[in-house]
């Protein structure tokens, strides 16, 4: 019976998760060993493609020396940072408003935030081409800055306004009777509760501003202004020639960051989840 279980468990259980852990892990080993693969390697069909047969750093080295991929990771960073910070401080409150102060409209208002996050981002594109044009940005980190909120902050908003809601009212009433303002129950109380959901939603906006791409070509043209996405596939495809190796080489670098991002606030972005979906 010990036997029969076990088996039974291990094809529930073990020989799914293994084969989903492969399915997830492949494209960063297909990464990895086409960084390290010299051109001869890459393109010979007869050898085996899942194994480094002569491993070479040449890949690497052309990333580093023949572009400016360190200044695309530092324009990187400085756009999903600043856009991270601006997205979470508008949705706390939009969130903390709707959620507690409960106006007329908080619930239809709410909705209306949800839904502006399903408009596609080309739609959106051609009122904000302009916008970006008249505040004279075309061609700045700014215009990124400013135009990634417009798809960050709704849904954010959702769900923060979600993990507000498992926060029981009483304690901001006891606060309150206390003589505590909204501002200051805001800042010791809630914050300290909602930290999981704020990290949810920082890790969401943080992920979804490093790999922008459609605005980041769109408004940025300057090689030295690009961010990692844009520059690999502007900088290292020329013509029909494709630099596989180094493209794989950048890949690979520029999915680090936000990898230990999430393995190290991996159990508060769960708990940040949980708690908004729960309601």
């Amino acid at each position: 019976m010990a036997i029969e279980r076990f088996s039974s468990k291990v094809l529930r259980f073990y020989l799914p998760l293994c084969l989903y852990l492969v399915f997830l892990l492949f494209p960063f080993y297909w990464m990895f060993i086409t960084t390290f693969k010299s051109n001869q390697e890459l393109y010979n069909m007869k050898l085996n493609p899942f194994y480094i047969h002569s491993p070479t750093l040449s890949h690497v080295i052309e990333l580093f020396t023949q572009t400016i991929f360190l200044r695309w990771m530092a324009n990187t960073f400085f756009v999903a940072i600043t856009a991270t910070a601006i997205s979470l401080a508008a949705s706390l409150l939009a969130a903390y408003a709707i959620q507690r102060l409960r106006f007329k409209t908080s619930g239809p208002t709410g909705v209306a935030i949800f839904l502006s996050y399903l408009i596609p981002q080309t739609i959106l594109f051609i009122p904000l081409a302009h916008v970006i044009f008249k505040l004279k940005l075309w061609d700045s980190l700014w215009s990124l800055v400013l135009t990634y909120p417009t798809f960050l902050i709704p849904f954010c908003t959702w769900l923060l306004m979600g993990y507000f809601k498992s926060i029981p009212k009483e304690m901001e009433e006891c606060a309150m009777i206390d003589g505590a303002s909204r501002i200051r129950i805001f800042r010791k109380i809630i914050l300290p509760l909602c930290l999981p959901g704020v990290l949810s939603a920082g890790i969401f906006c943080f992920t979804l501003s490093w790999n922008e791409y459609l605005y980041a070509l769109s408004f940025i043209s300057s090689t030295a202004k690009k961010t990692v996405p844009i520059g690999l596939v502007t900088e290292l495809v020329r013509g029909d020639v494709y630099h596989w190796g180094s493209l794989m080489a950048g890949a690979l670098c520029a999915s680090v960051p936000v990898a230990l991002v999430y393995s190290l606030f991996v159990e508060h972005y769960v708990a940040g989840m949980t708690g908004a979906l729960k309601e």
